[in-house]
């Protein structure tokens, strides 16, 4: 009854192409911001705060990035967590060399190493897709995979062949290292992410984004109508891999303190991309979602079962998500294959007719 756009009048174009154009949205949004920025970080606990709070921002930006190469541009991928380690080694390296530089201008830096990364990788996108580009980025993932542990220049010969996170500060506050306290580090991983999905939504809006969607609908007619095939996809490639290397530092320098080689491995590009076909193909939001269910799916699995006086142990709580996600990814590809971003709309529809039938 109170979601309504009855009488908001579009007066230009700016206006009727705005983020969110019904009121309703753009309150519900602020509220969200406001909850996200003022009322966890008063409210919720330190532990939940590393534990679940600044994890699931991580994988919904590194879902954003899967999302804008797979749901926007129609290109699979299986290298999510090998450009994420590209973030994450080349911050590493680049706080080595300018140890006085802002970490938080260092992270995002990262990111463009990995988009140069990601370029070389999906040359081959020009010539085949499909499975065969699965198969292509699967081989990138293994060889970043093997570069991480057998090159110990990106570790600066380290015996324990592991990224140490330094402790650095700014404005006198420690923002990474043991330090760093963790209202601290979420303030700074929800600001990266809000603002890197306000930029992702105008690419996907404009003319970049229309150009994705079309070589993802029919890549032969979006190049009949003047859409340069090798420039887009590489252009998608390279932004998507931005968004990796981004959440692949953040996951290292604001979440784990430390990193080896195996924490991006290919188990993890498998949990990215089950976070985008749940959360939803081609929706920003859905990323938010895969991610907050793929990640709070196991701590949910632990307190029901224990709140009833269940005791499980941790392999049988891995082995029911295995079986819990491995059934909703069939049943999301059959049935919805939108994801939750698609059930979110038509919830979001509904209401904008209610109480009359839709």
């Amino acid at each position: 009854m109170f979601y309504r756009e009855t009488g908001q009048y579009k007066t230009d174009y700016a206006a009727d192409m705005a983020l969110f154009p019904i009121r309703q949205d753009r309150i519900g949004i602020a509220l969200i911001l406001f909850a996200a920025f003022v009322v966890i970080p008063l409210t919720i606990s330190s532990f939940t705060l590393s534990a679940v709070m600044i994890p699931v921002l991580v994988f919904a930006l590194a879902s954003i990035g899967l999302n804008l190469l797979t749901g926007y541009t129609g290109l699979i991928s299986l290298g999510t967590a090998g450009f994420m380690g590209v973030g994450a080694y080349a911050t590493y390296k680049l706080t080595t060399w300018f140890p006085d530089t802002n970490i938080i201008v260092l992270i995002l830096l990262s990111g463009f190493v990995s988009a140069a990364v990601g370029v070389v990788f999906g040359l081959p996108s020009l010539r085949i897709k499909g499975f065969y580009l699965a198969v292509a980025t699967l081989a990138a993932q293994f060889f970043l995979s093997w570069c991480f542990v057998r090159v110990p220049w990106l570790v600066n010969y380290n015996v324990s062949n592991a990224i140490e996170v330094p402790t650095r500060t700014m404005f006198d506050i420690p923002v990474t290292g043991p330090n760093a306290s963790p209202v601290t580090r979420y303030m700074i991983v929800l600001s990266i992410v809000v603002a890197l999905t306000w930029i992702a939504s105008n690419i996907v809006r404009g003319r970049i984004g229309r150009s994705w969607m079309a070589v993802r609908d029919m890549d032969i007619a979006a190049e009949l109508i003047g859409i340069r095939l090798y420039r887009t996809k590489l252009l998608a490639f390279a932004v998507s891999s931005y968004y990796c290397g981004v959440a692949g530092a953040l996951m290292v320098f604001m979440w784990l303190g430390a990193a080896e080689a195996d924490s991006f491995n290919i188990n993890q590009s498998f949990i990215i991309l089950f976070m985008v076909i749940i959360g939803g193909l081609g929706s920003l939001i859905g990323s938010y979602f895969g991610a907050a269910f793929i990640w709070g799916l196991p701590i949910l699995l632990k307190l029901l079962p224990a709140a009833i006086g269940i005791s499980l142990n941790a392999a049988t709580v891995e082995h029911i998500q295995f079986m819990i996600v491995g059934a909703l990814i069939i049943f999301f590809l059959i049935v919805e294959p939108h994801g939750l971003a698609r059930l979110w709309q038509i919830g979001k529809q509904k209401l904008r007719v209610w109480p009359f039938p839709y």
